[in-house]
């Protein structure tokens, strides 16, 4: 081995120019394809994290009142539409709510041990819900009980509210109580306590920013009816009815009032157009990443070949004297991959550093996790492999380099 790398490193020191070149190649390639890989796979899994929802069974729609009703009106409008809905075929519940899980729209408010705003323990999206929520969403109750007709209250676009009771996440309930149940026990989301009566295993929040990813399982459920004039109308329907309810659903509402604006674009969608559309931006930049990540590899592989080849082109009188003293067509095709391989470890180990770095960087800048050891070693695996295959055919060639090759050129 010893014998087969001295005369490797000797024609490298002639080459410095080329060989510096690949081996920065390789190492920018490789900090950029570990950190792109490791944003790609965070994007991905965001895609596939639980609402807490019976997803499929869902429809969302938005609804704005048209000739500006007073609160009093709104409440007999939504009312009546809620009993609209209830009658289409194929409908099994409804509520109206200021917001949906994955929605990209909400409120947002702070819950603490005391009505001292500075004394938060934990952040929350809020939902307004009524008894027919948990049903409607198919949220699963780990303990306590759902909502009564008569705790559900009224607020307008000015109120504050200040529930009596609240229905919490199983992680809210973890982060405000975390060595007991937090039911039967009051928190804060206003001057007066509310107390916890069920606890929900999941529900996610409208938002799902990076930024709001250490919270995203923090929900409350407030027994509220919103009176403003744009109403969000959550409809769950029986299995296999869902294409023909939206069909039925916006003819309905119309027909009961048509003092209404329903989007034609956006205003009626299932609850997978939902997800679809809060995760689009990541399942680009996902795209984006992989894209980057195949271009970088290419031509980090097509350099790899060019350079090689061109060394064959310069050596082949080289290559033919040693044939000539008895080099086998395995020897040069060895030198070749050897060559390569020490400069691909040079970039490599660069690669790791810079890796690193830049995810530092955009720890800094984005306020993203730390890359993890596995992508740096995944990258350096990867990169070492394409090196070896992107040298195989220039080596190949230049095995092939007949005895003759040294005595052409006298």
């Amino acid at each position: 081995m010893t014998m087969q790398i001295k005369p490797v490193l000797a024609a490298l020191r002639h080459h410095k120019a080329g060989t510096l070149l690949i081996a920065m190649q390789i190492a920018l390639t490789l900090a950029i394809v570990c950190n792109a890989l490791f944003i790609i796979h965070a994007r991905l899994a965001r895609l596939s994290q639980p609402s807490g929802v019976d997803e499929p069974s869902l429809l969302v729609i938005g609804n704005e009142w048209a000739g500006k009703p007073d609160t009093d009106q709104i409440a007999s409008l939504i009312a009546a539409d809620l009993d609209t809905l209830r009658k289409v075929p194929g409908v099994a519940n409804v509520y109206a709510t200021n917001a949906v899980p994955l929605g990209n729209g909400g409120n947002v408010l702070g819950m603490g041990h005391s009505p001292d705003k500075f004394q938060r323990v934990a952040d929350s999206a809020y939902y307004f819900a009524d008894e027919n929520t948990l049903p409607t969403l198919g949220l699963k109750l780990v303990e306590g009980r759902n909502f009564r007709p008569d705790e559900i209250g009224q607020v307008d676009g000015k109120g504050t509210i200040q529930p009596s009771v609240v229905i919490i996440t199983r992680e809210l309930a973890r982060l405000m109580f975390p060595h007991e149940s937090a039911l039967g026990k009051p928190v804060y989301i206003s001057a007066r306590p509310s107390i916890v009566i069920g606890v929900v295993e999941r529900l996610r929040t409208p938002f799902v920013d990076s930024s709001m990813a250490k919270w995203a399982d923090n929900s409350t459920l407030v027994p509220y009816r919103w009176l403003i004039p744009f109403t969000r109308y959550v409809v769950r329907v029986q299995p296999g009815q869902l294409d023909e309810v939206m069909h039925h659903v916006r003819a309905a509402l119309y027909a009961a009032n048509r003092m209404r604006v329903i989007n034609p674009k956006d205003g009626m969608r299932t609850f997978a157009q939902v997800r679809e559309q809060a995760y689009r931006d990541d399942r680009g930049m996902a795209i984006l990443m992989s894209g980057i990540s195949v271009i970088l590899l290419l031509i980090t592989g097509a350099g790899i070949v060019g350079l090689t080849s061109f060394w064959v082109g310069q050596r082949r009188k080289q290559i033919g004297v040693r044939r000539a003293l008895g080099a086998t067509r395995h020897d040069i095709l060895s030198y070749f991959l050897t060559e390569n391989l020490l400069i691909a470890v040079c970039g490599v180990v660069m690669g790791g550093v810079l890796a690193v770095g830049l995810n530092l960087w955009l720890m800094k800048q984005f306020e993203i996790d730390r890359l993890a050891p596995g992508y740096v070693l995944a990258g350096v695996v990867t990169l070492l492999l394409l090196g070896q295959a992107a040298v195989l055919a220039p080596a190949l060639r230049a095995s092939r380099v007949s005895p003759v090759e040294a005595t052409r050129s006298v």
